[in-house]
C-alpha cells in the first residue's frame, strides 16, 4: 500500500496518522507514559486493568489502556533525546497534554540506592535536542503538579524516592564520565561529576530535558520519575525499581485524572492542594 503523506513539512497520513508513531487521534490518552525500553512497555501495563498494544514502529511501541478505571497509554521512545523529541511531537499532534518519563538513570548522590526512585523537578539541559529548539538559557522544568502527583504516588505506594534536579546527556559513556572505547578519554570528563555534585544534581539519564523543553514550549505538561541502576559515588550497579517506577507513574496518571476533573469542575486553570483537600 502506498503512504500518502501531507506534505514534507507535515509527514502525517491520512486520518492525521503520525508518521514515525504510527498512532492517530483516539489511539492514545491525555496521559501518556514514556519509557525508553520498549520491553519495559509490558513491565507496565501488566499491572493495569486491561491494556492492547496500539502501534509499533522502530523504537516506538503504544499500548493503551486503564489504570483504576483511568484511560492511560504507555509509548516507548528508545534511547536519547532525538526520539524522545520525536515521540512528545506526534503525541502532542494527536491531543496527548500530560507526559510522565519512567526511566532508569545513575544516581551521584551517596544516598541514592541502587533500587530507589528518583523525581525530577527540573533538568540540566547537557544534550543537544532541545538546543535546536530553543536557547541554552531557557529553563528545562518538569511541571508542579504532575512532581506533586509523583511524590503522592510513591508515599502512597511506600517506595523509597528522591526529588531533585536530574542531568541529562546525549552520552551513556564519555558524557557520563564514563571511559570510552580502550579507555578514551578528555579533561575536563574530570570535572563532570564533581561540578554536577556542587549543583546538587541529584542523577544524570538521556530524555528528561528535552521532554520537559518541549511541553513547555508547547504549554503541555511534564514529569519525570527514574529507578536508580547505578550509584557513581559508591560504583554499585543493580538493574532494580523499573517496576516500582512505571507503578508510581501509573498511580500519578490515577491522581492527576482525579485533580483534573476536580480543577475542571470548579472552573480552576491551575491546581492547588486546596482544591482536592480542604482548607
Amino acid at each position: 500500500m502506498v503512504r500518502r503523506f501531507v506534505s514534507a513539512d507535515r509527514p502525517e497520513m491520512a486520518g492525521r496518522l503520525q508518521y514515525h508513531l504510527h498512532l492517530k487521534p483516539g489511539d492514545v490518552s491525555r496521559y501518556v507514559l514514556l519509557p525508553g525500553d520498549p520491553d519495559r512497555i509490558v513491565k507496565i501495563t501488566k499491572h493495569w486493568d486491561e491494556a492492547k498494544e496500539v502501534a509499533r514502529n522502530r523504537e516506538f511501541v503504544t499500548r493503551t489502556g486503564f489504570y483504576e478505571g483511568v484511560k492511560t497509554s504507555a509509548c516507548s521512545t528508545g534511547i536519547g533525546s532525538p526520539a524522545a523529541a520525536i515521540a512528545v511531537e506526534e503525541l502532542a499532534n494527536i491531543g496527548v497534554d500530560t507526559f510522565i518519563r519512567v526511566g532508569s538513570t545513575g544516581s551521584i548522590r551517596e544516598e541514592c540506592k541502587c533500587g530507589d526512585l528518583v523525581i525530577s523537578t527540573g533538568a540540566v539541559r547537557l544534550e543537544g535536542t532541545s538546543k535546536q529548539y530553543v536557547r541554552i538559557e531557557y529553563p528545562a522544568l518538569a511541571s508542579y503538579d504532575v512532581i506533586a502527583a509523583l511524590v503522592e504516588a510513591a508515599e502512597t505506594l511506600g517506595y523509597r524516592y528522591h526529588v531533585g534536579i536530574t542531568a541529562s546527556t546525549d552520552s551513556f559513556y564519555c558524557g557520563q564520565a564514563r571511559p570510552g572505547f580502550k579507555g578514551y578519554w578528555q579533561s575536563w570528563i574530570n570535572d563532570l561529576l564533581p561540578d554536577l555534585r556542587a549543583a546538587n544534581v541529584y542523577n544524570i539519564e538521556m530524555e528528561a530535558a528535552t521532554v520537559f523543553t518541549l511541553a513547555n514550549l508547547f504549554g503541555l505538561r511534564a514529569g519525570a520519575i527514574c529507578a536508580v541502576f547505578a550509584n557513581r559515588i559508591t560504583d554499585k550497579f543493580k538493574v532494580a525499581g523499573e517496576e516500582e517506577a512505571g507503578k508510581t507513574a501509573s498511580l500519578a496518571v490515577k491522581i492527576l485524572h482525579e485533580w483534573d476533573e476536580a480543577r475542571e469542575k470548579t472552573g480552576k486553570k491551575y491546581w492547588f492542594p486546596a482544591l482536592v483537600y480542604g482548607k
